[in-house]
């Protein structure tokens, strides 16, 4: 399956911020940043989701706002965050937001950080 992906300049701040309001986004977005590439079924288990088709609707806002790249590799996907493309439009914006989320969640429970 292909994916549609804006280009870096069709990435909106308005499309980012909307899609990192949401405290699930942020948690996928939080394990990406830390944890580079990973298949969405990993993703699932750690976030503890068990309904797939929940998060079909989550890749779908974080992939058409521009913040993570969903590949298909054989029978998965592979999610990875835009952070090249985000540092380029708004430099410093995803490090406040991942800063910001971890300070409001240091355990960082929802975003599977292990501890």
């Amino acid at each position: 399956m292909n994916y549609r992906h804006p280009e870096r300049d069709q990435i909106r701040i308005d499309g980012v911020l909307s899609a990192l309001g949401n405290p699930l986004r942020l948690s996928v977005v939080r394990l990406l940043d830390s944890g580079g590439e990973q298949n969405c079924s990993r993703v699932l288990n750690v976030l503890g989701v068990t309904a797939k088709s929940t998060m079909t609707h989550h890749w779908r806002v974080l992939r058409d706002s521009g913040v993570i790249w969903q590949l298909a590799s054989g029978r998965e996907n592979l999610l990875s965050l835009r952070r090249e493309d985000l540092d380029a439009r708004f430099p410093g914006l995803l490090d406040a937001i991942v800063t910001g989320a971890r300070t409001d969640d240091p355990v960082g429970a929802r975003a599977g950080s292990g501890g």
